[in-house]
């Protein structure tokens, strides 16, 4: 004992002193909300085969999307402003130029057969024409060189990596490998080249890139004339630095623009949100953190204060792992930070409960030993939760994009930390008091040598929840019901990040206030208003579709703040969650319920499983049924909020789920209606004290956060209230009315073969 407990010291003290060490030295990125960043206006250009309409400035936006993402760059908004224009906002670029560069390069990547060296004064480097025979450019040395017509585009690659090889000595270079048609087309291109002598110009390979030859080596010798190099796979090479490798790579992985962009615009933005709602988030975050760490306390005495140390902790350990991959920090990752450190409490609640129930049932005399038994029999519960939310997470990760894949990077960050909290900084700070001499003579101190209020009352009167699971499901449809009838007839309010909408920019004949140009505009009646200062005396307004009257409502308003404005520009725009993006997001979500389906079947059974997965489903219908009623907008917040909700959703249902297999295990002729209002019981204190300690910090930026933060906020208390409720009323007689439709009454041959006494 005494050595695991030093074990856990010396980790706890190393996560904290690690992470306070990054905290200080690197500083974190801060999103175009909080800090603003450089803002990058492109336009389409017409090639002499193709006239940009929406539809290519669409495909356009998709393409540099991809080019974005794999810049890097976290929490980017990219829109089509008008029909050939595209809106790029990066924050936290370091080099803006380097930026523009990469999206503004149209990226046509070509191979070509060299049919010779051009020495004639006719033979000037000419650009590649749509349909050509022949043509000549220089190689990377300057001598110009007659090229075949292309044989392999970029839509004939599959992937493009930036590689160092050090056994050749070739330095840094870049391998291609093809797909499909394309591993036979290289082999053919090869095969030709390879009959001509060792050293004829006629054996080169031409890769071009934008007009420019790239690379141009020559076919190995060992490579027979017709046989052609086999594998459908090359290197680049061309003496490359690390970065200009990396750069390459991008560009042939994002593909080529379907028509050539130019810069006509680069210039440093303000942020979205002003320094009033940034100050009243933080002031709410503070303020609803304090009051989560005082019922904690108040609960669970000085177990819930070494908690709270244990949840600053966790805070610290999360932001460093920000700043230490780089992400960037935008205000819904700041509310759902904080949220996570209210969510954090659940894997402390969950020891200190069990932990509980042991000393209440004298199995452990003292409270060191039930806070032992208490945290080992509460992984299983804590690990079950975790793992199903960190799998949500990695999907999101790597099958969305954009700010969906962003939240998958806050979301996977905070599960792993609080885990770290949980399960080493607080066991480690709980030992080491519990075993004080004058925490022995005093048990009641802990906090854990009583049942406590819920379980009292509980206890005296038993009552028989799932007596009827009819009814539950009833209640459960009905709400359904109505929520559907709310999407049906209010219809969705969808915001400017999925619809598009309007921009409007302003020269300003005084200096520009932020805050109060969106007070002004809330209070004209666009509450939803983006508004952007650049520069002292210009200002960008985006709102949803505006009528010319609502539009001249904007101008005035913005003219009698600033003493006169003049329009410079005034445009419909894009969404910035595009079409793809938005597939992308609808498929990693579709992915990680499935993947989530799989484990929990795999660690329960398929009947709990399903009634999970069928209660999460009932809490995203009802959340969205909500926000119809209201005419709440269904924007980028909104789908944060969402995403969590799922999280929250699935991690309520695993509780329960692994108490009534636990209890099965001990009773296996029991019959799972009764089993299963038994395992309600026994986690209800858990769920009310997790939910109250979620539901402070949400109250709290509901009512200070600011406009900006109230519906996130909303969101997110409404789905903790229909998560608890669904996972105790829906997902548990959901599981109950199946298993009695398809099974004999008792529940014999349920778990998953865990030992009893290892779950929570």
């Amino acid at each position: 004992m005494n050595r695991s407990l030093r074990i856990r010291g010396l980790l706890a003290l190393a996560s904290v002193a690690l992470s306070l060490y990054v905290a200080l030295t690197v500083p974190i990125q801060l999103g175009l909300d909080l800090r603003g960043g450089t803002q990058i206006v492109l336009e389409t250009r017409p090639t002499e085969t193709t006239d940009p309409d929406v539809e290519t400035t669409e495909r356009t936006v998709e393409v540099l999307r991809g080019r974005i993402d794999a810049l890097g760059v976290a929490e980017p908004t990219i829109a089509r402003s008008g029909d050939h224009r595209i809106v790029v906002e990066l924050p936290g670029v370091q080099d803006p130029a380097q930026a523009a560069d990469v999206l503004g390069r149209t990226a046509q990547l070509t191979f070509h057969q060299v049919l010779g060296t051009a020495d004639s004064a006719d033979d000037t480097p000419k650009p590649l024409p749509k349909r050509p025979r022949q043509h000549v450019l220089a190689d990377e040395s300057g001598q110009l060189l007659r090229l075949q017509a292309a044989s392999l585009t970029g839509s004939h690659v599959k992937e493009a990596e930036a590689r160092f090889d050090q056994q050749s000595g070739a330095g840094w270079q870049v391998t291609v490998d093809f797909q499909g048609a394309g591993r036979d087309a290289w082999t053919r291109l090869t095969g030709q080249a390879a009959c001509n002598p060792v050293g004829d110009p006629s054996r080169r390979i031409a890769i071009v890139l934008d007009d420019n030859i790239i690379s141009s080596p020559q076919v190995d010798p060992s490579v027979g004339c017709g046989t052609g190099i086999s594998g459908g796979s090359t290197q680049i090479t061309g003496s490359f630095s690390d970065d200009e490798a990396k750069e390459l790579a991008l560009l042939i992985n994002g593909g080529a623009l379907p028509v050539p962009v130019e810069t006509v615009q680069q210039r440093t933005v303000g942020p979205t949100l002003g320094a009033q709602a940034i100050t009243a988030s933080a002031w709410a975050a503070a303020i609803g953190t304090a009051l989560t760490a005082l019922f904690v306390t108040a609960v669970y005495r000085l177990m819930g204060a070494l908690a709270t140390v244990a949840l600053a902790c966790y805070g610290l350990i999360s932001y460093a792992a920000l700043a230490a991959l780089g992400a960037t920090l935008t205000l819904p990752g700041l509310a759902g930070f904080v949220l996570a450190i209210g969510m954090a409490v659940d894997a402390n609640v969950l020891v200190f409960e069990r932990a509980r129930e042991e000393y209440a049932s004298r199995n452990r005399p003292t409270p060191r030993s039930s806070l032992a038994a208490g945290f080992r029999n509460a992984f299983s519960a804590i690990a079950d939760s975790n793992i199903t939310t960190l799998i949500a997470a990695g999907l999101l990760f790597f099958l969305a994009s954009g700010p969906v894949r962003g939240f998958g990077v806050t979301l996977g960050i905070g599960v792993l930390a609080s885990m770290l909290s949980a399960l080493v900084i607080t066991r480690a700070l709980a030992d080491y008091a519990a075993a004080r001499p004058w925490v022995r003579r005093r048990p009641h101190l802990t906090g854990i040598a009583h049942t406590g209020t819920v379980r009292d009352r509980l206890s005296r009167t038993n009552p028989q929840l799932l007596r009827h699971p009819r009814r539950w499901l009833a209640g459960s449809l009905a709400a359904l019901v109505l929520a559907v009838s709310g999407i049906a007839l209010r219809s969705l309010d969808f915001g400017i990040e999925f619809t598009g909408g309007r921009l409007i920019e302003y020269t300003t004949a005084s200096p520009v206030d932020p805050d109060r140009a969106r007070t002004a505009l809330a209070d004209a009646g666009f509450p939803h208003a983006v508004v952007q200062a650049s520069g002292d005396h210009q200002l960008t307004v985006r709102t949803s579709e505006l009528s010319e009257t609502q539009a001249a409502e904007i101008t005035e308003t913005v003219s009698d703040l600033t003493q006169g404005a003049d329009k410079l520009r005034d445009e419909a725009i894009g969404p910035s969650l595009g079409k793809e993006l938005r597939q992308g997001a609808l498929t990693a979500l579709a992915v990680a319920l499935a993947a989530q389906l799989v484990y929990l079947a795999a660690r329960f059974r398929w009947l709990f499983a399903t009634a999970a997965v069928a209660a999460l489903a009932h809490d995203v219908v009802i959340l969205i049924g909500v926000f119809a009623w209201l005419h709440k907008p269904i924007d980028g917040l909104f789908l944060a909020a969402l995403l969590t909700v799922i999280g929250y959703s699935v991690n309520d249902s695993v509780v329960v789920f692994d108490r009534i297999r636990d209890l099965s295990s001990r009773d296996r002729k029991a019959s799972l209606a009764r089993i299963s209002n038994q395992a309600l019981l026994q986690t209800l204190p858990r769920t009310v004290n997790t939910g109250m300690g979620a539901a402070f910090i949400l109250t709290a930026l509901a009512l200070l956060g600011g406009d900006s933060l109230t519906d996130f906020a909303l969101a997110l208390l409404i789905g903790l209230v229909v998560g608890t409720y669904s996972s105790m009323f829906t997902a548990t007689p959901l599981a109950v009315e199946i298993h009695n439709r398809t099974h004999a009454p008792h529940l014999a041959g349920a778990g998953s073969g865990q030992a009893p006494g290892r779950t929570a």
